[in-house]
């Protein structure tokens, strides 16, 4: 039954593949608002459960609900009211940026003069205003990034998926990326973001933690390294990680 307080709630969610398993029972909430942070080493099963949460792959098993829709039973329901970035830029890069922008806004269904209206404010706001008519190929990465991301929560869907968002990205583009979270989360818009930037941790609610396709840790940053009794969420991810190697040996 859907809670609604939670934008995100899953119960004992398992992807397989034949004999491996990819995401191993996870079960965790997503408060509404909240920027809940996604970590793991590559191969822990990040991505493949922001698939299964994004209505884009089908549970093995368990439960889940998206902003309220059954991942099972409501896919497009759960894309209509999502936004998403994937690690690999996801703009067109024969495009302009603004025929970027009315590109998706059309298919997230804005109005004409919602399209002319919030192209307007993302260019300003972007300051892109002398690259409007400009190709996306020309920008540098860290524009090209946040473009993205404004692109994705255009139509103020009720949860964004970012998986690895800033990833190449200099530092200072990196904290600039995270204000344009910051401000989306403000508006109610939840966050559920992956990286494997251990300070960018530090900038979630609360994080979950996964270890070979489980959730290993989750709390906020700070009750984790207090847990853990180590100054950063390098130290926690490391003790989590060499606990699982023990464990395989």
């Amino acid at each position: 039954m859907a809670d609604p307080q939670f934008s995100i709630q899953a119960e004992k969610l398992s992807k397989h593949f034949g004999h491996f398993t990819a995401v191993n029972e996870i079960t965790f909430n997503v408060v509404k608002g909240e920027i809940f942070g996604f970590l793991g080493a590559n191969g822990a099963g990040k991505t493949t459960a922001m698939r299964m949460l994004c209505g884009l792959s089908k549970p093995s098993s368990g439960k889940a609900l998206i902003a309220g829709f059954d991942v099972y039973k409501n896919t497009e329901d759960i894309k209509r009211n999502i936004g998403y970035m994937s690690q690999k830029f996801s703009l067109y890069e024969d495009l302009t940026v603004l025929e970027n922008i009315r590109f998706y806004g059309g298919i997230y269904g804005l109005s004409n003069e919602q399209l002319k209206n919030k192209s307007e404010q993302l260019i300003t706001r972007l300051g892109l205003q002398q690259e409007a008519k400009k190709l996306v190929s020309s920008l540098p990465l860290g524009w090209k990034q946040k473009l993205s991301f404004s692109v994705a929560v255009l139509h103020e869907p009720q949860i964004v998926f970012l998986d690895e968002p800033t990833g190449g990205v200099d530092p200072v583009t990196r904290r600039q990326f995270w204000n344009l979270i910051y401000e989306a989360s403000a508006r109610g818009i939840t966050i559920f973001v992956t990286t494997h930037y251990m300070d960018e941790a530090e900038y979630c609610n609360r994080i979950s933690i996964m270890v070979d396709g489980k959730i290993e840790a989750l709390d906020t940053p700070a009750n984790l390294k207090q847990r853990f009794n180590v100054p950063s969420m390098d130290d926690v991810f490391y003790q989590l990680a060499r606990g699982a190697q023990r464990t395989d040996n």
